[in-house]
């Protein structure tokens, strides 16, 4: 990214998140990614499934980043609000991408998928100009959106197994060509024994200070 970027920010999202029943792995393992591409990563959130909020969090995003990454809320079930509250923070209205419907139909094969009421419906509805990012290993697309002008929104699920195999195979490579300056960003750890951390910060305070 250029100096004035406004940098890449993560937000994950379910309430399961908040209660501490899982870990978000997510987070950190995009983390590592973008510092490998040598991105400008500023901030990271945590947020439950409710509309309003999720609503309210991307729009104060948009103002502040160039680039957010979503994971969690793709699902069928109800408390799966990701992409409904994407585009209602920028009153855009989704539509149904029919081929996605049958992909998911040929991915599962069950008959209960014939009927097109069924809830994982909803996982084939999209902004109109949105791209689509395939999930080869479950039945919930991602999306690489670009909602206005200079801020675009790449969308993965929360099984861990699934937003890493989209990463690999379509995000990392657009996230590349269209932010990434090809430089990437590298650390040390340096550990110390016998020593206090007022007398190390003595020792390579012209590190700190860089």
């Amino acid at each position: 990214m250029s100096p004035k970027s406004k940098g890449v920010e993560i937000l994950s999202i379910g309430t399961e998140l908040l209660l501490g029943n899982i870990i978000n792995t997510n987070a950190q393992w995009i983390s590592e990614q973008l510092s490998q591409l040598g991105l400008n990563h500023f901030r990271q959130s945590t947020i439950g499934d409710n509309c309003d909020r999720i609503i309210k969090a991307i729009q104060e995003i948009s103002k502040r980043s160039d680039l957010l990454i979503t994971t969690g809320g793709l699902g069928p079930t109800p408390d799966d609000l990701t992409t409904e509250a994407i585009a209602k923070s920028f009153n855009v209205t989704l539509f149904e991408r029919p081929h996605l419907w049958d992909e998911i139909k040929q991915k599962l094969s069950n008959s209960k998928l014939q009927d097109d009421s069924s809830s994982l419906r909803k996982q084939c509805l999209f902004p109109k100009n949105a791209q689509i990012i395939n999930n080869p290993r479950g039945t919930a697309p991602g999306m690489i959106w670009e909602p206005i002008k200079g801020f675009t929104i790449l969308t993965f699920p929360g099984v861990p197994s699934e937003m890493k195999t989209m990463w690999e195979e379509t995000a990392c490579d657009f996230i590349k060509t269209k932010f990434s300056d090809n430089y990437s960003f590298y650390s040390n750890t340096l550990k110390f024994a016998g020593i206090g951390e007022s007398s190390v910060t003595e020792k390579i305070n012209d590190l700190l200070n860089l």
